[in-house]
């Protein structure tokens, strides 16, 4: 298969596009952020490139309309004018619910409240109200927290506070996360892409099973053989001192805060239903540790 990519200078997409290749398949780039021309002979096209979600609060709104949407509804038309079969758009859960009170699947009405999931949702609606071409299939695919090999942000964070021997201060907080391993992204995608039976909609990606920040920091120490510092400091005190954060642009704000400690879990029984596949050949608790081992090097 003939497949571009965009986005594929990013975390994902290096990841993507070299296991992609290795399975044999031809791939190319599509860089978005310069004039740019739809590759005639794209049979599919994998649209990764986006702006992320900034804790930092440093983007401005129109920013994520701009690059999430509106670039997501051009590349999208001409995907309809031209020969190419799928198209696949990484959108987010943050485009379902920002916070959960029970596990999000994909029959779950979406109700994003960052101009970051408004954005993506945005982009969604327009994908799902175009008429698609006989033969053509659109695949919105919606991960959690993706982690491997190259990884920055929250997880590459708390291994540097854990590594440094530091003790974690936010025990109390007892939560439960999904979180997606790109070994497991990758397969996912690869077999959508070898099944043409599997039909068009809206995918969550995730492992199969949630942990609790706890357990990650446990994961993490001991696959460096040394012993877990968790500290149970009152979690309305922490919370305080993380509203404080955001008054002074600390690097602990609430944003901040809320991705470490609350409960986000994830359904994938949707897209294990379609490839009649009851587990995912990578367990949350093995990817966790590829990754965890990258970071050392």
């Amino acid at each position: 298969m003939k497949i571009t990519i965009t986005g594929a200078s990013g975390f994902v997409g290096k990841n993507l596009s070299s296991f992609l290749k290795k399975n044999g398949e031809q791939v190319q780039a599509l860089s978005l952020w310069q004039d740019w021309v739809y590759p005639k002979n794209a049979e599919i096209v994998i649209h990764l490139a986006g702006k992320a979600h900034d804790t930092s609060n440093a983007i401005e709104e129109k920013d994520y309309f701009t690059v999430n949407r509106d670039l997501t509804i051009k590349l999208f038309n001409q995907f309809l004018d031209s020969e190419s079969k799928v198209f696949f758009y990484f959108s987010s859960v943050k485009a379902a619910a920002d916070t959960l009170q029970v596990i999000l699947d994909e029959t779950i009405k979406p109700d994003p409240k960052t101009p970051y999931g408004k954005s993506k949702l945005e982009a969604e609606i327009f994908l799902l109200s175009q008429n698609l071409p006989i033969g053509k299939r659109l695949f919105i695919i919606r991960p959690c927290m993706i982690h491997g090999s190259g990884n920055k942000g929250n997880l590459n964070l708390l291994f540097k506070v854990v590594h440094k021997g530091i003790p974690w201060p936010l025990a109390a907080f007892d939560n439960q996360r999904s979180f997606l391993s790109m070994d497991n992204l990758n397969f996912l995608i690869l077999k959508i892409i070898k099944n043409s039976n599997i039909p068009s909609g809206v995918y969550n990606f995730s492992d199969d099973k949630s942990l609790s920040t706890n357990e990650l920091v446990n994961l993490i120490t001991e696959t460096f053989s040394k012993k877990a510092r968790l500290w149970k400091i009152n979690s309305r005190l922490i919370s305080g001192l993380a509203k404080i954060g955001d008054v002074l642009q600390l690097p602990l704000n609430s944003e901040r805060l809320k991705k470490l400690t609350e409960s986000y879990i994830v359904s994938n029984e949707k897209i294990k239903r379609e490839l009649n596949i009851k587990k995912l050949p990578f367990t949350a608790e093995e990817g966790l540790k590829k990754t965890i081992e990258s970071f050392k090097k």
